[in-house]
């Protein structure tokens, strides 16, 4: 089979241990990202099989009028709305998905907790520029963490938060709430409260139609100005504009973040880059080896699988619901 990854940024994909599994395929690596219909149909027109990096690049129905070759779409983690599964499905094209550890993004928003709250990179910059210490960082211990939702990432992050002497705070629907109880962890007596409480905020909530937006203008007016909200979820949690425009304010006081609505931010062509309160990495969150080996393993294996006549980790268009 000819299988085509693209999006492989650090041209990584072929150094990863896993990439033995693609041995007795034909394999085009791209280490960019294009978004127009004409370019995504020039990349993937021989493609029999295509990996997906997460949600670096959609595949709808558009494209797949124009891919008649395709035979299957091999999904790193788990699936998202920018795989149309149901015009897939009507194209022939079969899905696959698979899953990833979720540690590395925890650490992540622990990392980016403690750089904030410790003025990290300023104080790099400060030293490299000839200077010593030039502000007084606050430590995480005794802040009360806000998790806005409680999965299985939500559930770490807590659990972690803890362990650093921080009290976490959850807030989501009712039975997150129930969850968080039972695991033995505080909730939030109201969403108003939740906003005006938390010392620090963090985002661990899927991106779906039910959650696009779910943070306002209003909610963010509501934080401390010594607050810090950290997302290394997705940007689209949060409505447009909405966390450039409280920043401008102070209110939260300073933010850390890790995706964007558009991706790559290429040229520092983004709002919050020029922000001096906020801290911007990108999207750094699952890019990490371990993580890279498991997901790429998981998708490599589903192309053999297909290959050999018995494809695995098969995604129904239900499932995208």
């Amino acid at each position: 089979m000819h299988v085509v990854i693209p999006d492989d940024y650090q041209d990584c994909v072929r150094h990863l241990n896993c990439f033995e599994k693609l041995s007795d395929h034909q394999v085009t690596i791209y280490n960019d990202t294009v978004k127009g219909l004409d370019e995504l149909v020039e990349r993937f027109r021989g493609a029999d099989a295509i990996v997906l990096t997460r949600e670096r690049t959609s595949i709808t129905a558009e494209l797949l009028a124009q891919l008649p070759k395709l035979k299957l779409v091999s999904q790193t983690g788990k699936i998202n709305t920018h795989v149309d599964v149901l015009a897939c499905k009507a194209a022939g094209v079969m899905v696959c998905d698979g899953s990833g550890s979720g540690a590395c993004t925890v650490e992540l928003n622990i990392l980016l907790i403690l750089a904030s709250l410790r003025n990290l990179v300023g104080e790099n910059k400060r030293l490299h520029a000839g200077l010593w210490q030039g502000t007084l960082g606050h430590q995480l211990h005794g802040k009360t963490v806000g998790i806005m939702g409680f999965g299985r990432l939500g559930a770490q992050v807590s659990h972690l938060v803890k362990a650093f002497g921080a009290k976490p705070l959850v807030w989501g629907r009712e039975s997150t709430l129930q969850k968080a109880k039972d695991q033995g962890f505080d909730v939030a007596p109201s969403r108003e409260a939740f906003f005006s409480t938390c010392d620090i905020l963090t985002l661990q909530l899927r991106l779906t139609p039910q959650t696009l937006h779910m943070v306002t203008a209003q909610d963010l007016a509501l934080m401390k100005p010594t607050a810090t909200l950290v997302n290394v979820s997705r940007a689209e949690l949060i409505e447009e504009g909405a966390l450039e425009a409280a920043l401008k304010i102070g209110r939260p006081g300073f933010a850390a973040v890790d995706v964007y609505e558009e991706e790559p931010v290429l040229g520092a062509n983004h709002p919050l880059l020029k922000l001096p309160n906020c801290l911007c990495t990108p999207h750094l969150g699952f890019v990490e080896k371990d993580n890279y080996e498991l997901y790429f393993g998981m998708a490599f294996d589903n192309i053999n699988a297909f290959a050999s006549g018995q494809p695995t980790r098969i995604v129904e268009p239900k499932a995208t619901l």
